[in-house]
């Protein structure tokens, strides 16, 4: 019996100190294996967020109009009988541009004013008849009605001879002209173009989404293809409605163009300002993952990394506005997170790549 007991005591006394030495055993492993996770903690580009000044622009493709562009033509038909302008030269609004043969229209006039004195002269007499009672209330409004006949006629004519003389309409450019000295032109017979550069409209269409973001008086900056100089330009005039089949809204601005550089008709790229934000939180475009719903970035906290799902605003060229999930003070990682998981220790390098601009 005692022989029974002694063995249950040495199995227990046994059994006590293998598990002891587990216990010390585990211990001696983990503290390795914690020297090693710190020793493999992944390197990533970081940087301290900061809010910063961000103006919100969007950029647009827009068409360059003349401020005032007509095609000349006269308004009679005949025989082209004087051209009073140089092609590509400037014209001030009154001048004489060309004249039309008016002989047959002088001759008509000639007649025509003949018949109307003498219809004058009948009128005359017939109202001394009428109170004389000699003739009748009828008699005299016939000789009345003559006598307004031809001076209608002849008003006509004179309008007709006023329109052999085609004058600018406003002060422009003239184009090259289509026409010679002794040309029979029509109302349907193109002369020239005249074109008022010394302001320039600026067509172009915003998205539906923008539209409630921009009013009349708003300013606005462009470029056009041949030179990379910012002109100035007011926006003065919106459409009522946005176009349902593409979903814009079309508006149009004016530039001054006192120098005459800009040519009417060429592409202009429109750089239009949205808002301006003073304390906006802008992150490196590589920094965000893509994801289901959104966008992640990591941060760093406590020494490893941590996702954060963010809601992103306007992009740039290089940047992203982030509206959500971030604050002013949080290290985001930029580079080398694709490799990150949630809680993977990180040492981080706040020495940041030289930015790369698009072409």
């Amino acid at each position: 019996m005692k022989t029974k007991y002694i063995v249950y005591g040495i199995l227990l006394v046994g059994l006590t100190a293998l598990i002891v030495y587990r216990i010390n055993a585990n211990n001696e492993i983990g503290e390795p294996k914690l020297s090693e996770e710190s020793s493999t903690a992944t390197t990533v580009k970081g940087l301290v967020l900061q809010e910063q000044e961000f103006n919100d622009n969007i950029s647009l493709s827009g068409t360059i109009e003349a401020n005032e562009q007509i095609e000349i033509r006269s308004e009679i038909s005949g025989v082209v009988e004087s051209i009073n302008f140089e092609e590509g030269s400037k014209v001030v609004e009154g001048q004489v541009l060309f004249t039309v043969n008016d002989v047959e229209l002088q001759a008509q006039l000639s007649k025509v004013q003949t018949a109307q004195k003498l219809a004058s002269e009948n009128e005359r007499r017939a109202k001394l008849l009428l109170e004389k009672q000699a003739i009748s209330q009828e008699e005299y409004e016939i000789a009345s009605a003559d006598f307004q006949s031809a001076s209608a006629e002849s008003q006509l004519i004179q309008a007709q001879l006023s329109k052999t003389i085609v004058r600018a309409p406003f002060s422009g450019t003239i184009g090259l002209r289509s026409i010679s000295k002794g040309t029979y032109v029509t109302p349907l017979t193109p002369i020239a173009k005249l074109v008022n550069t010394s302001k320039l409209k600026i067509t172009f269409s915003i998205p539906e989404k923008y539209a409630s973001q921009v009013e009349i008086g708003t300013n606005l900056t462009f470029t056009t293809s041949d030179a990379n100089i910012n002109h100035e330009a007011t926006v003065y005039a919106i459409e009522p409605e946005v176009e349902i089949a593409t979903r814009t809204l079309k508006m149009r601005a004016i530039a001054e163009n006192s120098d005459g550089k800009i040519y009417p008709g060429t592409y202009a790229n429109v750089l239009l300002p949205l808002e301006s934000v003073d304390n906006a939180l802008l992150v490196p475009s590589e920094s965000l993952i893509p994801v289901q719903n959104g966008k992640r970035i990591f941060i760093s906290e406590k020494g490893r990394a941590k996702e954060i799902d963010v809601e992103i605003g306007t992009r740039t060229g290089n940047e992203v506005r982030v509206l959500t999930g971030l604050k002013a003070g949080d290290t985001i990682l930029t580079y080398g997170v694709m490799a990150l998981k949630n809680g993977t220790p990180v040492e981080i390098d706040f020495n940041q790549p030289e930015a790369r601009t698009g072409e």
